[in-house]
Formats: structure tokens, C-alpha cells, sequence
């Protein structure tokens, strides 16, 4: 009886923002890469973690309205908010679409004056937004739904051929979502075994995965994401065992040529309007740490890419990833 009661009722408020936050760009805080955050800006729509969490308290909250996912009381105007957004990676591809070259993000161990300095003018000061999404005005606000509509500006923007991008700013022009599935005869670095995890780098951004204790063939099926710019390099994989009381051992590494996957998808346009087919391929060579060739394929309307790596300058070791491009102009709320 209680189930069929249940049947068709609408989801309560935290309930989407737990199923919201377990979408793995929402792992990690949306400034500094934290992982785990349990705090959010309501109306700017990220997750943040406790220290981010501070400075933007300090802004007030005619900039930044924190709540706390698992303490506070959530409207249901500030849930939909958070949804409409629809997380750190969509408001990311925003507010920091326009990063000057030779400006780093802060990380997880970042002082406080680091913090300050990068949150003010990220969202207080909108440094890195696109210039014709700014708000002017004489005490900049940040209304509930203002990211939201910042994303369907933006969006409208990028169907225009003519491009405002200023020199010596980075302009993104996409999101890259990486599945790490799993790894294969890794290589021992403990007495017996190791703690793999993997970190991801592509420019100046890096996101991890979890770490797997003992296990030389972890499995994670982890998702991360990274922005894409417009001049993208390879990104770049390593392997590290996790030590509690010394420095991370390396694993291994490789490099992932992401250009067939992003040409291929461009060449075809909105893959929603194609059936399942290969549209491209990265060649196994002795340039490249790919075991097989690689095949680009539209699946249900979404480009992917699986690759099977085996790790550079280390003894042993295979590494399965599954690449999926998100365009902004597609990836908004997906």
C-alpha cells in the first residue's frame, strides 16, 4: 500500500539536491576543488566546500546565499534554483569562461586571502565573465535565478558567429566528461599491493577520483568533468597510490589525444539527430599509450569515445576510460 501511495509523487526538495549532488562534478567544490563539499550558493546554483563556504558569507548575501546540503532548511525556491542551474560544471562553463592566461584557480589547501581574491572576482566583481553578460550596476546582486538566465544568454551567445573573446583571456567551448571505469594489473607500490586512485589534468584544471585501498585491478566507474578551451592540449592521466604518512608514489601516466573526439563531434552537428554509428577514430600507434585503436560513436544521441591505456613509465599497468563531449550549447542541464 505504501508504495502504490507513493507512486507519482513529486520529489521532496532534498531529495533532488542529494540526487544533484551526487553527479560527480559536484563532488568537488565548485572554487577550489575540494572534494566532497556539503555547502552551497543557493542563487549563484554551486557547491561549495567549508572554507569556500566562509568567503562566501563574506559577500553578503545579496551575492551569495550559503546553506548547508544536510543542516539547513531548503526552500523550494531555492532548490529550483540549484536545479535550474544545474550544477557546478554548467556554472563554471559561465563564470569562469573568461580566465586571463597565467591565472590558477586556488586549490584545496589555499589560504584564505587566495580564496578571498579569486571568489570576489569570480562572482562579485565578474571578472571572468564574458563581457556582454555583466551586470552594471552600482551594488552588483545576484538574484535567485540570475545564474540561469546567465546560462541561456550565454548559450544564445554562442550560436552567433561574431565572438566578443579578448586577448589573453581563456574562452571554453565545451565540458569534457570522463569516465574512469577501471584499472588492470597495477602496479605494487605498498608491502602487497596499492591505493590507486586517478587524477585528471587538462590546462591548469585537474579533478581526482576516489581512492580504492588494496586493489591492483580497482574498478571505480567514476564520472569527472573538465571545461574544454578553445586552444585545449592532451589531457593528461596519472595513476598515484595514496600514502597516509608520505608523499603519493606515481603508477604511471599517459596522454590522451582529445582532438579526434572534439572535430568528430563537430563535423556532425546535434548528435541527437543521428542513430547509433561510428563517426571517428584515434589510431593505436607507437606515439600513444593506446592498447587498441579508438572509436568515436554516437550513443543515444551522445558522443563518446573508449579508450584502453596502458600507463607509461612504470612496470605494469591498463587503464579504461570512456571520454563523452558535452558542448555548451548542448550541456546546459544534462
Amino acid at each position: 500500500m505504501s508504495s502504490r501511495s507513493e507512486l507519482g509523487r513529486p520529489q521532496s526538495g532534498k531529495r533532488r539536491l542529494k540526487d544533484l549532488l551526487s553527479k560527480a562534478e559536484n563532488r568537488v567544490c565548485a572554487d577550489c576543488g575540494a572534494q566532497e563539499p556539503k555547502w552551497a550558493s543557493a542563487n549563484i546554483g554551486v557547491f561549495i566546500c567549508l572554507k569556500c563556504c566562509g568567503v562566501h558569507r563574506s559577500l553578503g548575501t545579496h551575492l551569495s546565499k550559503v546553506l548547508s546540503v544536510t543542516l539547513d532548511d531548503w526552500s523550494d525556491e531555492d532548490v529550483d534554483s540549484m536545479m535550474e542551474v544545474g550544477g557546478n560544471a554548467a556554472a563554471n562553463a559561465i563564470y569562469e569562461a573568461f580566465i586571463p592566461e597565467g591565472y590558477s584557480k586556488p586549490g584545496p589547501d589555499a589560504g584564505h586571502a587566495d580564496r578571498l581574491k579569486f571568489i570576489r572576482a569570480k562572482y562579485e566583481l565578474q571578472e571572468f565573465l564574458k563581457p556582454s553578460l555583466r551586470i552594471v550596476s552600482g551594488k552588483s546582486s545576484l538574484q535567485p535565478s540570475l545564474s540561469s538566465r546567465l546560462i541561456n544568454s550565454f548559450q544564445s551567445s554562442t550560436s552567433s558567429k561574431k565572438s566578443d573573446t579578448s586577448e589573453g583571456m581563456v574562452e571554453f567551448i565545451g565540458v569534457l566528461k570522463i569516465k574512469v571505469v577501471k584499472g588492470t594489473n597495477l602496479a605494487v607500490r605498498d608491502m602487497l599491493s596499492s591505493d590507486p586512485y586517478v587524477v585528471l589534468t587538462l590546462g591548469k584544471q585537474t579533478v581526482q577520483s576516489s581512492v580504492i585501498k588494496s586493489n591492483l585491478n580497482p574498478v571505480w566507474n567514476e564520472e569527472l568533468m573538465l571545461s574544454v578551451p578553445q586552444r585545449y592540449g592532451p589531457l593528461r592521466v596519472q595513476v598515484y597510490d595514496h600514502d597516509t604518512f608520505s608523499a603519493d608514489d606515481i603508477m604511471g601516466e599517459a596522454e590522451v589525444d582529445i582532438q579526434p573526439l572534439i572535430t568528430s563531434a563537430m563535423a556532425y552537428g546535434d548528435p541527437g539527430m543521428f542513430g547509433d554509428m561510428q563517426i571517428g577514430k584515434w589510431l593505436k600507434s607507437q606515439d600513444n599509450a593506446l592498447i587498441d585503436d579508438s572509436t568515436i560513436n554516437i550513443v543515444e544521441g551522445r558522443v563518446k569515445q573508449d579508450l584502453a591505456l596502458k600507463l607509461q613509465n612504470v612496470e605494469s599497468g591498463e587503464l579504461n576510460l570512456e571520454l563523452e563531449w558535452m558542448p555548451l550549447d548542448q550541456q546546459a542541464i544534462y
